[in-house]
């Protein structure tokens, strides 16, 4: 006979641990943005480097090249640990060790030790992607995909304003004050996860040493069939989005527009749509419509590339249409097959995330190789016509008949 006062103990301790994720929430996606932030401080700078160390053009574009092998390293090697050990203390030192390597950038006298200082920082800036599975375990069922959602608009936020803030603060206050002020804020907030996320979080239960851990992330699409079409299809989508981002300066560059990179900058204030959609995606996601989400997203995003078409003739306003359903599009892509490879095997979240979320940049890296190409011996529409092929290769896998078994 169950016992009343166990069940009302249990119910009890799960109405606290409900309120203490809810509460928590808004903490792992401020974290999240902050992790991730330090990665795109760069972009922006790379003339302004240059000058103040001394660095040469190529080095100088090396340290953006860094903080994407280094992300890349640490998605490897150090999120799959979050199935081992537990994810808040994970969490909080990686938050932790990028803000102190942040401050060394932000010290760097030579340009060689920024390069490396930037490097090490992208490694652990995983913890972003440490923080995502988190929230998934800690969410209920019925509201995961929105509480995912969330924590990642905080590191789709973290990288727009990353390239935004870099540039208006070297502007105010120096370059190496953006480094600075970001790294005490890590420290800080590093300090709250510790402090306010729930304890636990690491699974221990089929790889206990980080070895067997590495080898069966690495075995995870062989020992895991169904976890290729979230990844294939999410991929895809990242390689078109990737276009976009490149072919859409060389257009506004070029003529009939001739826009200043100020005013360029201010289009892709459109990203904050992703940000935004996110959580809004993870709602439909929890309410049993994930393969919908997945594929009104496919389709906003082919839509937005064949708007953008007219845009070579001067069509600004297709060009932000085109831009508003591309974001929006993308943002349903990415939350409905990062929440369905979760649920795959919920013991395994952090490898999962750390095999989709690096095949999911890989995607990205082959959309912008492809572009240069593309570009030269076809220009806008060859590019919208690579962006909207892609899509169309992406909806063409999550449709494709699902294999018995």
């Amino acid at each position: 006979m169950t016992n009343p006062l166990s069940v009302s103990g249990q119910n009890a301790a799960g109405r606290e641990r409900r309120r203490a994720t809810s509460s928590a929430l808004p903490v792992m996606a401020v974290a999240a943005g902050l992790s991730v932030a330090g990665n795109y401080f760069a972009q922006p700078l790379l003339g302004l480097l240059g000058s103040e160390l001394g660095m040469s053009t190529t080095t100088a574009g090396l340290t953006v090249a860094a903080a994407q092998v280094g992300y890349a390293v640490g998605l490897g090697l150090l999120v799959p640990l979050g199935d081992r050990y537990a994810r808040r203390g994970l969490a909080a030192t990686l938050l932790a060790a990028t803000g102190l390597l942040l401050a060394l950038a932000g010290a760097a006298p030579t340009g060689w030790l920024l390069l490396a200082a930037t490097a090490l920082a992208a490694v652990t800036s995983v913890g972003a992607q440490v923080l995502v599975p988190f929230a998934a375990e800690l969410a209920p069922p019925h509201r995961r995909a929105r509480d995912i959602g969330v924590v990642m608009a905080g590191v789709l936020a973290g990288g727009l304003i990353g390239r935004a803030a870099s540039g208006l603060v070297a502007e105010l206050a120096g370059w190496r004050t953006v480094y600075w002020v970001t790294a005490v804020l890590l420290l800080a907030v590093a300090a709250v996860v510790w402090r306010v996320l729930p304890g636990g979080g690491g699974d221990r239960g089929e790889a206990t040493r980080p070895l067997r851990l590495w080898r069966s992330t690495a075995a995870l699409l062989v020992d895991l069939p169904a976890l290729r079409r979230p990844i294939a299809t999410a991929a895809l989508a990242m390689a078109s989005f990737t276009v976009h981002l490149t072919v859409v300066t060389l257009l506004l560059v070029d003529a009939p527009y001739g826009w200043t990179p100020a005013a360029i900058g201010l289009v892709g204030l459109i990203g904050v749509i992703g940000p935004l959609a996110m959580p809004l995606a993870g709602r439909l996601v929890d309410r049993g419509h994930p393969r919908a989400v997945l594929v009104t997203g496919l389709v906003l995003a082919a839509t937005g590339w064949a708007v953008m078409l007219p845009a070579q003739n001067g069509g600004i306003a297709w060009l932000l249409v085109g831009l508003v359903l591309l974001n929006a599009g993308q943002t349903a892509v990415l939350n409905a097959s990062q929440t369905t490879a979760y649920e795959l095997r919920p013991q395994a979240r952090s490898r999962i995330n750390a095999v989709f979320m690096t095949l999911f940049f890989a995607g990205g890296a082959v959309g912008g190789a492809l572009v240069p190409v593309v570009w030269v011996n076809a220009h806008w529409t060859g590019a919208c016509l690579l962006g909207a092929g892609l899509v169309a290769l992406g909806l063409l896998v999550a449709l494709a008949p699902r294999r018995r078994g």
